[in-house]
């Protein structure tokens, strides 16, 4: 089947391809452009490799038919599989590994489970108080300080261990996770092989990431065993099923890494991009501030407080629809079938660049601008749900979806209770890719807010 009907970049280089044009340290926001100049549909060809991008919700539509199409593992994703396996995330649709883990796991994000895990957010998001409290008058950089409380988070919720992160330098395996990140997504691009001989050293500092990855996560594992200390969070589930079915050492070793990068990474991101567009909109601030407060019946936020922060939801999803952390994903025809009115064979893969799909013109007129109201309840019945998928689409989206919106309100609403938060002059959104998205160079001022 030809494959030449599907658009592409201009100027293709004989024998070499699509490379004029290529942004290896942009490349989501390098398609989201070009798909203004092309179309909702491209294929980039590099060295005979086919990238084909999709970019408008009608496609993306198409693509998550469960009955058509099903999750593709993708060359960035491969790149993580040296450290995190078979994962929930990583595995192939054939592999049996994830749905183990899946069956295991469904367990620690029900309700009762969630009420178990608020305590010790709240815990943390008072330490990250304190810590901004020490560092006022500052412009402090704000992915640093939510890192610190996400790795946190995840760590004393997820496998009852602390990095310490407010009590002094940043742990190790944060730089490491997020060089893993940015390896695995500069690696996949199918560059000329003089990319390749440039990468060298590259290699060995993800070898020397990868390295700590594991040992830090089997240090947490060993640790648990040797105590024999039960409590009710992931690892305990992993270590103790409720059922027949068992969890293999390294099989429980792969979801606690996945967890780790994955809960802490994108719940980071999707935070600092919160915090940004609250920081330039001081009525944002003051309706999520007039919300907790009424809301908020004693010092600090319950449990049964979270659901009714219905503004501040709704300011969650409208920076995770302008910035989703996770630009997009790879989605594999499982037969014969159309895309766009171009064939398409069983086995091709496409990837769904949600930081397009999100600003489909059906968002309106102003889709390229930040209203949380478009997530109210009289602005949200009836709309398409393929013009927002975040958390992925399928059997196989995020897991934990719960757990990071619950903490993600959590820690915005006492945020914004306790502090005024004041954007640095001058500064203009700039984002950073490495398998995620992020601000760079973000920086906020936190003052104890009145009242």
């Amino acid at each position: 089947m030809p494959k030449t009907t599907i658009p592409h970049p201009p100027r293709r280089v004989p024998f070499v391809g699509d490379v004029l044009g290529l942004n290896t340290v942009t490349p989501n926001q390098t398609t989201l452009k070009r798909f203004e100049e092309i179309g909702p549909i491209y294929r980039r060809s590099i060295m005979g490799t086919d990238l084909t991008f999709v970019g408008s919700a009608e496609l993306a539509a198409q693509v998550y038919d469960e009955t058509v199409w099903e999750k593709f593992v993708g060359r960035p994703l491969e790149r993580l599989r040296p450290v995190v396996g078979d994962a929930l995330f990583t595995a192939y649709n054939w592999e049996s590994n994830w749905a183990k883990a899946h069956e295991v796991l469904l367990p620690a994000f029900t309700k009762e489970a969630m009420v178990s895990y608020h305590g010790t957010m709240t815990e943390v998001v008072d330490e990250l108080c304190t810590s901004l409290d020490t560092r006022a008058g500052e412009f402090v950089p704000v992915v640093e300080q939510m890192g610190k409380l996400t790795l946190e988070v995840i760590g004393r919720c997820g496998f009852g261990y602390t990095f310490d992160s407010f009590g002094g330098a940043e742990h190790p395996l944060v730089g490491a996770m997020s060089r893993t990140l940015t390896h695995a997504q500069r690696s996949a691009l199918p560059l000329p092989f003089v990319g390749k001989l440039l990468r060298r050293k590259e290699e060995r500092q993800n070898e020397l990431d990868q390295g700590l990855l594991v040992r830090t996560v089997d240090e947490v594992i060993e640790e648990r065993r040797t105590t024999g200390e039960r409590r009710s969070d992931l690892l305990d589930r992993m270590l103790h099923p409720d059922g027949a079915i068992e969890l293999d050492a390294e099989n429980i070793r792969n979801q606690v890494l996945t967890f780790l990068v994955a809960g802490h990474e994108t719940s980071v991101n999707a935070l600092a991009f919160a915090l940004h567009f609250i920081a330039q909109s001081p009525e944002i601030a003051a309706r999520m501030r007039a919300e907790a407060r009424s809301v908020v019946s004693s010092g600090e936020v319950t449990y049964d407080d979270v659901p009714r922060l219905r503004y501040t939801r709704q300011v969650i999803s409208e920076a995770l629809r302008l910035w989703p952390t996770a630009p997009g994903f790879f989605r594999s025809a499982k037969q014969d079938t159309t895309l766009g009115g171009h064939d398409i064979s069983a086995g091709e893969w496409v990837f769904v660049l949600l930081l397009a799909v999100q600003r489909d013109p059906a968002w309106g007129s102003d889709a390229e601008e930040f209203n949380p109201d478009r997530f109210a309840p009289e602005n949200s019945r009836g709309r398409a749900p393929e013009l927002f998928k975040p958390f992925g689409t399928g059997i196989r989206s995020c897991i934990g979806r719960q757990f990071a919106l619950h903490e993600m309100t959590l820690a915005l609403a006492t945020l914004l209770v306790r502090f005024d938060v004041e954007p640095e002059p001058g500064y203009a959104l700039a984002v950073e890719e490495t398998l995620t998205l992020r601000p760079k160079g973000l920086r906020l001022k936190f003052s104890r807010a009145e009242g």
